[in-house]
């Protein structure tokens, strides 16, 4: 069998954790092999040992059949392999062509970059494999969708062979995901081959030919796609079964607790965001807010946490208007917020694990008396959460949150706010980049929360969570909400319709 990559018995170690147990891993030529494995498994850690930025304890490495030591990713680029990492390493404020060219820029007399030729040729690579990217837009100025592109287009333009796509989904709309696995085929068509890093079954049933498993950082075995089921799958990558179904009684709502009315406000560039909006949710109730990315959905969730200025309009929790409040005020009326982006609004990298357990609650007994931080408290607050909601880290309480994977440091935002029982759960994608097992979790605590009488406002752009999780949803367009609706009496298609701006129901 001619394998034009070969991973054998490779071992790499961190403090206190194994996240590659000797672990093989065979790729054919042109095929789209998936790397499966829950959060933690050591799916990345692998792809970056391939990649360079990793040197394993054991094992070797073999490129086209040759033993290749890869000891940083110059390296690998020269053995024709090339990453598009999970979180885009590009440069916001260069064009296209400048992040592309980055560490080869071509010169012409008197050392002059030749940007011209540059932008040329990677416009002559992007209408090659479908990207249609515009070589002097700035990276600030288009969709995360098209970023992921340029990223893909830097590897091409270094002629890379192999291509690996770290969790490639997980920041892109069901529009741009369906282009993406287009753009993949088009690309193993071309002589290419594909490790595609996930934990989403339904892509690697779309595109994968093989998979390879991985759980708690050993291989578990490589199956065919075509002749496995998703639940094969996720037996495999779990280690159990997973139900694929969220099991839920009917709400029982209660009262309004948080209205808001006639509420606008802008975006970072200035521009109305959120029109006008009038929204009501209740204790006992799941409402998503559900639309295509960029609608004003991410605004509307940080007005009402307090991370961006209203304009004009209110928002009344508990029948006070909490507009004026400050973040700290309005946390400690019982408003508990899992952020979208868990890296800017979620953690303090650079804290550890129980750092970040005690943020909401560090200055309240039990974690401080007389104003004093009580270390031992803190200790045992994050240790009760880390073993309840099964978060994975290396050193425990610890362990730094830089070094988790996004799967556990999203288990750790969660334990947090979960853990206070805030009369108000804001979770704007809580499962984003998350594994079945996790998510199967997940769910349950949210219906959990509203089975104990809270209100859950749930923000998702996975069609499956949202019919699946909310009780009612209101669909947002252009700022404003265009119909509110029971996820019990709609479908995808309805769903699809008024994300894409045709009216139906009515706002109450």
């Amino acid at each position: 069998m001619d394998y034009v990559i070969e991973m054998l018995n490779i071992t790499k170690e961190f403090p206190g954790i194994k996240a590659n147990d000797d672990v093989t891993l065979q790729v054919e030529k042109g095929e789209i092999h998936a790397l499966l494995g829950e959060n933690g498994a050591g799916k990345s850690t692998l792809m970056s040992v391939l990649f360079g930025l990793y040197h394993p304890e054991k094992g070797i490495i073999k490129v086209r059949g040759e033993e290749v030591d890869i000891i940083n990713p110059n390296v690998a680029n020269k053995c024709g392999i090339g990453m598009v990492h999970q979180h885009f390493k590009l440069v916001h404020n260069f064009t296209v062509t400048e992040n592309i060219i980055l560490g080869m820029e071509p010169t012409k007399s008197f050392r002059r970059i030749d940007i011209d030729s540059a932008a040329e040729k990677v416009k002559e690579i992007s209408e090659r494999y479908g990207l249609s990217v515009d070589p002097h837009s700035k990276i600030e100025d288009i969709t995360v969708g098209m970023q992921q592109r340029v990223e893909i287009l830097k590897m091409l333009y270094r002629n890379a062979e192999i291509l690996i796509f770290d969790e490639p989904t997980a920041v892109l709309t069901p529009q741009e995901i369906k282009e993406l696995m287009i753009i993949m085929k088009g690309l193993v068509k071309e002589g290419k081959s594909i490790i595609l890093i996930t934990h989403k079954l339904k892509e690697i049933k779309m595109v994968a030919d093989r998979c390879s498993v991985l759980r708690r950082g050993r291989y578990i075995g490589t199956v065919d796609v075509e002749s496995t089921t998703e639940e094969q799958m996720a037996e495999m990558m779990v280690g159990r079964e997973v139900s694929f179904e969220v099991e839920k009684g009917p709400s029982e709502p209660q009262d309004v607790i948080l209205r808001i009315e006639n509420l606008n406000v802008k975006n970072s560039r200035g521009l109305p965001a959120v029109k006008n909006l009038s929204l009501e949710v209740r204790p006992g109730e799941i409402l998503c807010v559900a639309g295509i990315d960029g609608n004003g959905q991410t605004e509307l969730i940080q007005a009402i946490t307090g991370l961006t200025k209203v304009e004009s309009g209110s928002i009344f929790f508990e029948g006070t208007d909490v507009v004026k409040d400050s973040i700290r005020e309005r946390t400690l009326k019982g408003i508990g917020h899992i952020p979208e982006d868990r890296h800017k609004h979620g953690l303090v990298l650079d804290f550890s694990l129980e750092e970040n357990m005690a943020l909401q609650s560090y200055f309240q007994e039990p974690l401080a008396k007389k104003g004093l931080i009580q270390p031992e408290a803190v200790r045992e607050h994050s240790d009760i959460l880390i073993e309840q909601f099964d978060i994975r880290s290396g050193q425990g309480s610890e362990t730094s949150a830089r070094s988790m994977s996004g799967g556990n440091q999203q288990k750790a935002i969660i334990a947090r706010e979960v853990e206070r029982s805030p009369k108000l759960l804001i979770a704007a994608q809580p499962t984003r980049g998350l594994d079945v097992g996790a998510i199967e979790y997940i769910h349950k605590r949210l219906v959990a929360e509203r089975d104990n009488g809270k209100a859950v406002l749930l923000m998702s752009l996975e069609m499956e969570e949202v019919l699946n999780v909310s009780d009612r949803i209101a669909i947002i367009y252009e700022g404003e909400i265009v119909g509110v609706v029971d996820a019990d009496k709609t479908d995808e298609n309805e769903l699809g319709l008024m994300m894409a701006g045709s009216k139906k129901g009515t706002v109450n």
